[in-house]
């Protein structure tokens, strides 16, 4: 068997920064078993799988596909960059024809569309709610585990994406976010229950120095998933882009996801509870996948 594979570098226009996804083009129907080998194979953060939903449909043509994302772990239900690497290879490679494609996954129906150089993604927006200080477990898990001795200015959770927000106090410049060192797999211990399967760490943007027009930077962290730290996140600003519009007050944002490859989202927050993001993308690799 032989399955078209392409590898993207998402959410940035310079070949190798920014997250890379594989993305399969999948003629006809997998053996459920298979999708979680060739991730596993993969070994990216994501690995997308584009499947045809009526026989008669057509990569080039069509505007609707199936699409389901596995990290090397497993399944997950939302993912951002491998959904725009997705459209990237439908829209750059495959020369679809469509203004707008559809994506039918496990969290709804998500679209993308070309914007310029920008590829926007229709993803739904996802609220974190306050936690309260007896909440030991949380406390844990961000301050002992996670960020030491540096100071939380505020802990929030998304109760739809299992997801638990630091936002680190406005007084740290970026450079301290980027140099904090993470130990990701320490969180597995401290983090048994299953109510959290992905840590955010978060810093409000500087309007000044030399990284000034961001409004806000994070770093992402999914052990339980298998990813140790993801280079930059779409599902973690579906949570981020409700976070920092409530805080700032404004509803079209730059985000910087500033890990060690880096990349750049433009945000705008929509009033029917849904977010925009886009990005750039760098197609980095061409080819199939025999077995």
């Amino acid at each position: 068997m032989q399955i078209p594979i392409f590898m993207v570098d998402a959410f940035t226009n310079q070949p190798f920064s920014g997250n890379p996804a594989a993305v399969c083009l999948l003629e006809n129907d997998l053996d459920e078993d298979l999708h979680q080998k060739i991730a596993t194979e993969m070994n990216l953060s994501e690995t997308a799988f584009i499947r045809k939903l009526r026989p008669g449909d057509d990569f080039t043509k069509s505007s609707c596909f199936g699409l389901r994302w596995f990290t090397p772990a497993n399944e997950v239900p939302l993912c951002g960059h491998a959904t725009l690497a997705s459209a990237a290879v439908l829209f750059h490679v495959q020369k679809n024809t469509n203004s707008v494609l559809t994506f039918v996954t496990l969290s709804g129906e998500l679209k993308a569309r070309q914007a310029g150089d920008h590829i926007v993604l229709d993803l739904p927006l996802y609220s974190p709610y306050p936690q309260v200080s007896q909440n030991l477990i949380h406390l844990r898990l961000s301050r002992t585990v996670a960020v030491g001795d540096l100071v939380v200015q505020d802990l929030r959770y998304s109760p739809d994406t299992k997801k638990l927000l630091v936002r680190l106090s406005d007084a740290y410049e970026r450079s301290v976010l980027e140099e904090l060192q993470v130990s990701a797999q320490r969180f597995l211990p401290a983090e048994k229950t299953g109510k959290v399967k992905g840590l955010i760490l978060t810093l409000k943007g500087n309007s000044s120095g030399k990284h000034k027009g961001h409004d806000f930077y994070s770093r992402y962290f999914a052990p339980w998933y298998g990813v140790l730290e993801d280079p930059v996140t779409g599902s973690a600003h579906a949570v981020l882009s409700s976070y920092w519009s409530e805080q700032l007050g404004k509803k079209e944002l730059l985000a910087f996801q500033c890990s060690r490859r880096g990349g750049e989202l433009k945000i705008s927050v929509r009033d029917d509870g849904r977010v925009d993001i886009a990005g750039q993308i760098a197609v980095v690799l061409k080819g199939n996948l025999t077995f």
